[in-house]
């Protein structure tokens, strides 16, 4: 772990945040341990570049406390920094999100594929959802450039707006090789993580002597899960699943990209990249593994006007962004307030608590800010 963090910081009343707001987000996390939904959680939030809450709850491993340094499973949590990994692309010139992705990773063309473009890849309209990476491929750079080429579209892309929970990011690491000629791990570190002064607490590929500090996570049954239990899984850094994080960490990442690209005196991104990136593509089109309008940009969602959205909260300001980590975690960005938060737990929890659990959690943050 890095000796400082990048954030200073600061108590929530100095940033504006009701401290009984906060207490209430706790009291909610405690009793979700006690009543067994998790074993451990941890949270933070931060405002105008400042950390101004950050606790650890419970155990992150049998017998294992959760403490600062807990790395989280992210889940799909890591499809928004593999996002950016695409954004500095294009924002160097090295590619176009407008493009295809063929044009990049010649082969992918194969099966009608050929017109699918970065913008429908990361707003989960390419057409194969369901494709598959075995784990074979994770450490084999030609044999993952084959499947991905392979993949079989099950609609026309374009067509529908709906929820792709690897293959896209897949699709993503093979073009990030291809480009750059680095492992998709080593340019996400190199270029995103850091720059922003996080490579102690995020990881797209948890080294051996990190793994230590990983969670167990968990299933509703309270098993470990498999694969996620295994070192060869925490090590694959899986573009759309795989990331590890402190929930700080997470915090000072959405900060970046609530500051036009930098905290703390640090870069990654212009202003102009962002705001093409977080804006929303698919309008008010449900999106059709989630049975609701999820108002997709090109990474995160959004919260947009409709009645509802998963995991933002229902009271967030419209523009507020951000994505989750299936039946475990939440991390969001406010631009009107500058807030940004993150929620991570070690059970995957089924979507019927998971959702109403972070409605409520990120409610409880929403109202905290007063200021």
């Amino acid at each position: 772990m890095t000796d400082a963090f990048p954030l200073p910081s600061a108590s929530p009343a100095e940033l504006g945040l009701d401290p009984a707001k906060l207490d209430l987000l706790c009291a909610r996390i405690e009793a979700d341990i006690a009543a067994g939904h998790h074993p451990g959680a941890q949270v933070a939030l931060a405002r105008h570049g400042k950390l101004g809450f950050f606790r650890s709850f419970g155990a992150a491993r049998h017998g294992v406390p959760a403490n600062d340094a807990t790395l989280w499973l992210l889940y799909s949590n890591t499809k928004v920094i593999t996002a950016a990994g695409l954004w500095a692309l294009a924002e160097e010139g090295r590619l176009r999100l407008s493009d295809t992705i063929a044009q990049y990773l010649p082969g992918f063309e194969a099966g009608g594929k050929g017109g699918i473009t970065f913008v429908q890849l990361l707003t989960h309209q390419a057409g194969f959802p369901s494709a598959e990476v075995p784990a074979a491929a994770w450490e084999d750079a030609a044999l993952l450039r084959e499947v991905v080429c392979g993949f079989q579209l099950e609609w026309e892309p374009g067509s529908s707006v709906r929820y792709h929970p690897a293959s896209a990011h897949w699709v993503a690491a093979a073009v990030i090789r291809a480009v750059t000629g680095e492992d998709h791990r080593a340019y996400l570190r190199r270029r995103i993580i850091a720059p922003l002064g996080l490579e102690g607490e995020l990881f797209v590929g948890v080294p051996p002597e990190v793994q230590p500090r990983t969670v167990d996570m968990h299933d509703v049954d309270g098993s470990v899960r498999m694969p996620e239990g295994t070192a060869a899984h925490r090590a694959a850094g899986i573009p759309g699943g795989g990331g590890y994080g402190t929930a700080r960490a997470m915090a000072a990442f959405y900060q970046a990209l609530l500051n036009g690209g930098a905290v703390a005196g640090r870069r990654i991104l212009s202003p102009r990249m962002l705001g093409y990136a977080i804006r929303n593509y698919t309008g008010d089109r449900p999106d059709e593994y989630n049975g609701m309008p999820m108002h997709r940009g090109l990474g995160p969602h959004l919260r947009g006007e409709t009645a509802g959205i998963r995991g933002l909260g229902d009271i967030a300001h419209p523009g507020t962004f951000g994505h989750g980590g299936v039946g475990s975690s939440y991390c969001w960005a406010d631009p009107a307030s500058g807030v940004s938060f993150a929620f991570l737990s070690n059970t995957r929890q089924a979507e019927e608590f998971h959702g109403a659990r972070m409605n409520t959690l990120s409610d409880l943050a929403h109202a905290a800010i007063i200021s």
